[in-house]
């Protein structure tokens, strides 16, 4: 009687704990189910598109852009971001746009500019940028001969006209 008795709880321990077990894998599956359906409704949301940096004041330091996206199950289709637009930047190629610059080329004399080319460095957060821009400035001042030098040519000059005559 008493065997029978250790076979029955045996036997019963054996059931529960199948029971037990086919619950956690029935709540396993179940949770994986949720987390593709969840998967499935993320996908649905377009990509975020950015806005351009807009400074708090003046025209670079901190500031904010803004953010949308598309779908029909998104939480969330718009928001805010902080962001910063660096003040050494050169702001006439986009104040997102970062340019590494060739030295200057020789000045040309028909338009009295002299230019560089500048090669796309980095864009801030995914900005459109060009990947080459050329700038032009003026000249400057063509260089003159030096008052001294002047005088001593001068010099010079009259010395050879005395010479001759």
């Amino acid at each position: 009687m008493q065997k029978q008795q250790e076979q029955c709880q045996i036997f019963a321990v054996l059931i529960f704990t199948f029971i037990f077990l086919l619950a956690a894998v029935s709540t396993t599956e179940a949770g994986k189910k949720e987390k593709i359906e969840k998967k499935m409704k993320k996908s649905d949301c377009g990509e975020w598109q950015w806005s351009v940096c807009v400074p708090t004041s003046g025209d670079c330091g901190l500031g904010t852009r803004e953010g949308t996206r598309s779908g029909i199950e998104c939480k969330q289709t718009m928001k805010t971001q902080r962001c910063k637009i660096p003040c050494n930047w050169k702001k006439q190629f986009g104040a997102e746009c970062k340019y590494q610059f060739q030295a200057w080329g020789e000045c040309d004399l028909n338009t009295a500019l002299k230019t560089r080319t500048g090669n796309l460095k980095r864009a801030l957060h995914n900005a459109d940028c060009q990947k080459t821009v050329t700038i032009s400035k003026p000249c400057g001042k063509l260089i003159k001969p030096k008052p001294q030098e002047r005088k001593r040519e001068r010099e010079q000059g009259r010395d050879r006209e005395t010479e001759t005559k």
